[in-house]
């Protein structure tokens, strides 16, 4: 006769090491990043470790005192809202506080500078045609002719055209049609020092003819001051060219001040930062789009082209039309008129240049981002336009909502949870309440861990609900350990032994374990999209810690279960190991007798006795 196959259960029987060994890996290499990032305890939300308030008020312009209502109101806070969490910022608050305030709280353990500048200054962006630009204060190095200025950019124009990778050494952003990302974009704002030219022109978008004209220019002994232009005899330009040559960048105050009062169809002064770190002061024409019309921006890592990070904008059909129309004619022009700058709070964010006209309503920015870099301008450009202006009225570290004694009230009614889980198991299960608690220890293991690494990763912050969140998972982990344990149960009151039991009972209670842990995951999930601010946080703990029961479940207590069933202690049926016979109600089969055979036919004398 053949022999008869094994079954694939046979491996997997034999070899419950490797889901142990698998899950062992994990938790090391998940460990041993946690202690590498720093981050070795979860961060904490406003609730339970305070953190920074911010409150704003709004400000209508001169004449739109309508401005202030519900609507625009509501449109501001979840501007800010996207704006913080555009940061990382998952756990901050924003919300109205009477009819023109606004409240953000931030928690601690979050970059609040950087939110406060991206919260607190909510005014309008803009792209203007830039007219001059050059290195402000100390970091002035002179000023080159606009005819060299033009062949430096022209140079860094030609590599980065052909895909130079060295391109980058001379300019900072570059923008691009997104339709067309490799070869066919663009030049980018030069970080070396530039004499303004006479381009200053009424109209916002400088001609070809202005910048070719630009061929006078004052030498490095003159200054940084412009030259006089074709209509140098107009009041308001030669104020421009005043306050452009007085203009000090690397002076706090002074970049404040620049562009006070400017509106959107008037030239400005304005400072920005180049990719060096250095101030820069630019002369910009009239606001040429308006930042309402940027209907999304993202940041994504280009590996088509090798050009690293890079921003993409989609405009509105108003606004591509707008934006076609000024990169048109930037591109006929020298550098640095060949750059638009995206303005912000009157302060440029970035500068880059075009060298053909941008269709189609999509634009690529590209240069030597950092993923910071590119996602900061992405956000920027994303909510950059609130429909009102607020002023920061004060900034104040506030302690705890709830405080730490609510904190320590949570982990005491958490403890006290998992201390009656255990006593039951204990009570209940004996010595199976080794592989449970050994399980249960393990889950919360992970789900510290992970915890702590998702803070730094994508903001996560936990607050009480969240650690509601937890204890609640406690039960569902332990309920999953009692499914297969009363599988296992039956299958012995079945008269099997404890091994063949193990493994018969695995599937079907591995089949409740996962029609259970997905409804409970599809709950959470349901409830973190429709909820919003600190349900949230409940929500994320509960899905998060019912895919790590599954985990646990599979890696870790079907393996050691299988491990314990080959010991003497458990196969044996002894009375502290939970799986007693006749604690269990199992009666022992009944040994068949052999019976007398009958005679073959006729009579039988008895024997004398």
């Amino acid at each position: 006769m053949a022999a008869p196959k094994k079954g694939k259960s046979a491996s997997a029987q034999s070899k419950p090491g490797r889901s142990l060994a698998l899950i062992l890996i994990a938790i090391v290499a998940l460990t041993g990043g946690m202690f590498a990032s720093g981050h070795t305890t979860p961060r904490l939300g406003i609730d339970l470790a305070g953190g920074t308030s911010i409150t704003l008020r709004a400000v209508p312009e001169a004449g739109q005192q309508s401005a202030i209502n519900k609507t625009n109101m509501d449109t501001a806070v979840e501007i800010m809202e996207r704006r913080v969490n555009g940061l990382g910022v998952s756990e901050s608050e924003v919300q109205t506080q009477g009819d023109r305030n606004i409240i953000v709280n931030i928690p601690k353990g979050t970059n609040s500078g950087e939110a406060r500048e991206q919260v607190g200054t909510t005014a309008k962006l803009y792209f203007r045609p830039v007219v001059a630009t050059e290195l402000s204060g100390a970091n002035a190095t002179g000023s080159p002719s606009p005819s060299e200025a033009g062949g430096d950019s022209d140079k860094a124009t030609d590599k980065a055209t052909d895909g130079a990778t060295d391109g980058d050494k001379a300019t900072d952003d570059k923008a691009t049609d997104g339709d067309t990302p490799s070869d066919s974009a663009s030049a980018s704002a030069t970080t070396q020092g530039r004499a303004a030219s006479d381009a200053l022109k009424a109209d916002p978008s400088p001609s070809a003819s202005a910048s070719d004209g630009a061929s006078p220019s004052p030498s490095a002994s003159d200054g940084a001051s412009p030259s006089p232009s074709a209509s140098g005899g107009d009041d308001a330009t030669a104020k421009l060219q005043e306050q452009y040559a007085a203009l000090d960048c690397t002076d706090q105050d002074a970049r404040a001040k620049a562009g006070d009062g400017a509106k959107p169809g008037d030239s400005m002064v304005a400072c920005g930062q180049n990719s060096q770190g250095q101030w820069q002061k630019y002369i910009l024409g009239a606001a040429a789009v308006d930042g309402t019309e940027v209907d999304d921006a993202e940041a994504v890592y280009n590996t088509q082209t090798a050009a690293g990070w890079t921003v993409t904008m989609k405009f509105t059909d108003k606004g591509a039309t707008k934006f076609a129309d000024i990169t048109g004619q930037l591109a006929k022009n020298q550098s640095p008129q060949n750059q638009f700058a995206i303005v912000l709070d009157n302060e440029v964010v970035s500068d880059p240049y075009v060298s053909q006209a941008l269709t189609g309503g999509n634009a690529e920015i590209s240069g030597s981002f950092d993923q910071e870099e590119a996602q900061g301008l992405a956000n920027m450009l994303s909510y950059g336009a609130l429909p009102l202006t607020f002023k920061e009225d004060s900034v104040t570290t506030v302690t705890a909502a709830l405080g730490g004694e609510q904190l320590k009230a949570g982990l005491i009614a958490g403890a006290i949870g998992l201390a009656l889980v255990v006593l039951y198991l204990l009570f209940y299960y004996r010595g199976l309440s080794f592989i449970a608690v050994a399980s249960l220890l393990v889950s919360a293991g992970l789900t510290y861990v992970i915890m702590s690494l998702l803070g730094p990763t994508i903001g996560f912050a936990l607050n009480l609900p969240a650690v509601c969140g937890a204890i609640v998972a406690i039960g569902i982990t332990a309920d999953s350990f009692i499914v297969y344990f009363e599988r296992v149960r039956d299958e012995i009151r079945e008269g099997r032994t404890l091994r063949p039991a193990v493994e018969r009972a695995w599937p079907r209670a591995r089949r409740t374990i996962l029609v259970s842990d997905f409804v409970s995951f599809l709950a959470a999930a349901v409830l973190f999209v429709v909820s919003v601010g600190k349900v949230q946080g409940f929500a994320f703990t509960l899905g998060l810690t019912t895919l790590l029961d599954v985990v646990v479940v599979f890696l870790f207590t079907k393996p050691l279960l299988t491990l314990m069933a080959r010991r003497k202690f458990f196969a044996s049926g002894h009375k502290w190991s939970g799986f007693d016979p006749k604690s269990l109600g199992v009666k022992p089969p009944l040994r068949r007798t052999r019976r007398p055979s009958r005679p073959a036919a006729g009579p039988v004398d008895p024997k004398e006795a």
